[in-house]
């Protein structure tokens, strides 16, 4: 089973920066990819961000790119989330999840990390 923790989040201005990372432990290596989630209060949890493992290929969701970076660190088994240009709308809990296998569920989940932006 793989465990995952996220960290990095805070309180940042708009138009600033913040990185996000995600440690993961267990047995990564069964991992295909991985992913960045978030859920702004009152609303569904959204996808924001993935990359996959074998390759890095990654994918981004239309209101974060140009802004959000996803990258992935091997000898770590760590996930970041590079975060620049943020605004008041990105004000959410951040997390990261493991997708298992193609055509999987995203799961397992960490527990979380909150990022609020002010305008």
């Amino acid at each position: 089973q793989v465990q995952l923790v996220e960290s990095g989040g805070g309180l940042v201005q708009a138009g600033g920066s913040l990185r996000l990372s995600c440690a993961a432990s267990g047995r990564t290596i069964s991992t295909y990819r991985m992913g960045w989630f978030r859920q702004a209060p009152g609303k569904e949890r959204e996808f924001v961000a993935s990359i996959r493992w074998s390759d890095s290929i990654t994918s981004y969701a239309d209101s974060v790119k140009g802004r959000f970076t996803v990258s992935r660190d091997n000898a770590k088994n760590a996930l970041s989330l590079q975060m620049n240009s943020l605004q008041p709308e990105d004000t959410a809990v951040y997390y990261c999840a493991a997708q298992l296998a193609v055509g999987a569920a995203f799961g397992p989940w960490g527990q979380g990390t909150r990022v609020t932006v002010s305008a």
